[in-house]
Order: structure tokens, then C-alpha cells, then sequence
């Protein structure tokens, strides 16, 4: 097997120095026949603080059609409950423009706003390290691909020396059966 320097010029065309840490990381693996897969997904999961996690499941609750029925009614409950109280002069606890229901609205878009960010830069976070390692599954793949061909390359250059020594080995017979032929047929004429 070919050390990191080797393989760093004949398949990347390039300087070992000049290596990133992911390409040298990739090409130890390589070398050592270790694979280089993981699930990255369980790997930051296991990571996640309890805030992470709790962010996670509002930005997927609030991105939900649950979430947008259950916010319909309550709006349509609150603004009907509150114009039908006003109508029949009960005293509605928000009244026409609904200022409090504004308030409220404004409160929730406030909150959540920021905690589905944070959901989405996570998000962002984890598919960039899934991107690197898919890089180097890549990468890997390739080297082995490469690798590959240089064997196929070397069998049919093996093969197609074999050949050429055994058709010069058949052409001497061939040489000698045509020499001891004519040597036959001059000593018996």
C-alpha cells in the first residue's frame, strides 16, 4: 500500500504539506482501509442542549398545520366570543379594534421568530458538517475508484505481456517446425 505523500500527488495532484485536515484525514483512512462513514445526524443530536431541543420542536409545532388550525380557531373564537359579548353589551374583555388579541399576536411572533432562527441556523449547521463528511465519502470513493483502475491497468498490462511472450514463444516453434521442415525436405531431395 502507497503512503499519504504518494497518494496526496498521484491522485490529488498535490503537495502533501498542501493538504487540508479533511483530504489528510480521508487519505489515513484510505491507507488503513477504515471507513470513513458515519451517521452525522445521531453524532449532533447527541450534542443538542435541552434549549436545542426544545427550539427544534416549536419551530416544527409552529411550522405545522396543526399549529395553523389551532391558531385559526383560537382567532376566530376570540374575535367571535368578543364581538358577540360586545353586541349584547356583557362587557367583552376585548372589544373592537381587539388591541389585547394584537398585543398577544405581536408577543407570539416575537417569541417564536427568534426560536425558529436558532431551529434554522442549527438546521444550517448540521447540513454543512453533512456536507463536509459527504465530501470526504466522496472523496474516499473516488481514491478507491482510482485505485481500481490502476489494478485493472496493471492485470491487462500483466495479460497482454503474457500473450506477446507466448506468441513469441509460438512463433520460435513455428520457426523451428518450418526450419526442420525445409531442413527434411533438403536432405531428402
Amino acid at each position: 500500500m502507497k503512503d499519504i505523500a504518494t497518494l496526496a500527488r498521484q491522485f490529488l495532484h498535490t503537495k502533501p504539506e498542501d493538504l487540508t485536515e479533511r483530504e489528510r484525514r480521508v487519505l489515513e483512512r484510505f491507507v488503513e482501509r477504515r471507513r470513513i462513514s458515519r451517521n452525522i445526524s445521531k453524532m449532533l443530536d447527541k450534542d443538542m442542549s435541552f434549549g436545542d431541543r426544545l427550539a427544534d420542536k416549536v419551530a416544527a409545532f409552529g411550522g405545522s398545520w396543526t399549529f395553523i388550525i389551532i391558531f385559526g380557531v383560537v382567532l376566530v373564537l376570540w374575535i367571535g366570543g368578543n364581538t358577540l359579548l360586545a353586541a349584547d353589551k356583557l362587557g367583552a374583555v376585548d372589544p373592537y379594534p381587539f388591541i389585547f388579541l394584537n398585543l398577544i399576536l405581536s408577543m407570539v411572533a416575537a417569541i417564536q421568530a427568534p426560536v425558529i432562527m436558532m431551529s434554522q441556523n442549527r438546521q444550517a449547521t448540521k447540513d454543512r458538517a453533512a456536507a463536509g463528511y459527504d465530501y470526504e465519502v466522496n472523496l474516499k470513493a473516488e481514491l478507491e475508484i482510482l485505485q481500481l483502475h490502476e489494478k485493472l491497468d496493471e492485470m491487462r498490462q500483466n495479460q497482454l505481456t503474457a500473450l506477446l511472450e507466448q506468441q513469441a514463444a509460438q512463433l520460435a516453434l513455428l520457426q523451428q517446425l518450418v526450419q526442420a521442415k525445409s531442413d527434411g525436405a533438403s536432405q531428402g531431395g
